[in-house]
């Protein structure tokens, strides 16, 4: 080997450890901004920051949300929990509710939102309202996830917190971060979570489609097709309950469905749905001042169809109703 080759190569890696220290430094660098400007809100950074975040998706906002120490009770859920009004709760029961709900998640996600929330209470939480929908109805001990959620940012674990801040959209937060926290009079996300989906259904013309009411005439099985157990979700909310709110009165809904969505009498589904009611049914009846609301069922307001956007999406005026019985329920706890 000439000695041009060997120096040219010893120059070559030379560069490269050079590159790779840069880019090691560069990665250290923006993970130590990112612990300390907190993209997210989670509290854990040293310096004093600005509370809340910048308007963004409900996923990573719950963070700054469930601590945030204005708030005694708490909605968990997915969209078909939505609607349901912290302030409405609030007006009816004195209780400052936020809403910890995240569009298209599962119980595995309320259950760690849930576990959050109740372990940023410096004082015992005053209420509990969780979305029990077909998802809670799985077999799977797993909870299977359909949409990403970043389990990371509620982790207990400080180097899991650590691992998670190490990507991609962590970093597009960042410059948002900086400017939300620089600004005089910065915008901030709703503190109390409300996102009401109705006015974006009708921004579309969703319901003025002449489409729709046949999508929704139209039947669908939406049972879960679990009729013999076991609920894992179910035991799984019983253990973090006992554990972290043995107390805390708690509402557990089964969210509004329009009829045509409705397990037929006597069929599979109809087995499949009243088994996953069951065992919610049971954890109610096994812990104090806990009661389960039940709007799966056939009555006048699921039966119409300007009530509904689709099967399992409703409006306004049903929201209103089922604020009314969970405000009644809570009171009757208190």
């Amino acid at each position: 080997m000439s000695s041009s080759t060997s120096s040219s190569e010893a120059r070559w890696r030379g560069f490269t450890a050079a590159f790779a220290l840069a880019a090691a430094g560069l990665a250290l660098a923006l993970l130590a901004l990112a612990f300390l400007i907190d993209p997210y809100d989670s509290g854990r950074s040293p310096l004093t920051l600005k509370a809340g975040v910048s308007p963004q998706g409900p996923r990573t906002a719950a963070a700054s949300r469930g601590r945030d120490p204005e708030f005694r009770g708490a909605i968990f859920g997915n969209s078909h929990i939505q609607l349901v009004s912290p302030e409405a709760l609030k007006q009816q029961t004195g209780i400052p509710f936020v809403s910890l709900i995240a569009p298209a998640t599962g119980p595995r996600e309320s259950l760690v939102l849930l576990d959050w929330f109740l372990r940023h209470r410096k004082e015992p939480a005053a209420a509990l309202v969780v979305g029990i929908d077909v998802r809670w109805c799985t077999p799977d001990a797993a909870l299977p996830v359909d949409k990403p959620f970043p389990f990371w940012l509620f982790e207990r674990s400080p180097t899991a917190y650590f691992a998670g801040l190490l990507r991609f959209d962590v970093l597009e937060e960042l410059p948002r971060r900086l400017r939300y926290q620089t600004a005089k009079a910065p915008q901030r996300a709703r503190p109390d979570g409300f996102w009401n989906y109705e006015e974006g259904y009708e921004v579309q013309g969703f319901h003025s489609d002449p489409a729709r009411r046949a999508r929704l005439l139209e039947p669908i099985q939406t049972g879960g097709g679990n009729a013999t157990g076991p609920f894992p979700a179910a035991e799984q909310l019983r253990a973090l309950l006992a554990r972290l709110a043995p107390d805390v009165p708690v509402v557990l809904l089964r969210p509004p469905n329009f009829v045509s969505a409705l397990p037929v009498p006597g069929s599979a589904d109809a087995a499949a749905d009243a088994a996953c009611r069951n065992a919610f049914a049971e954890l109610a009846a096994s812990r104090p001042r806990t009661a389960l609301i039940d709007w799966r069922v056939d009555r006048k307001e699921n039966r119409e169809p300007d009530n509904y956007f689709d099967h399992s999406h409703y409006r306004l005026g049903i929201a209103r109703l089922v604020e009314a019985d969970i405000a009644a329920a809570i009171a009757g706890f208190l």
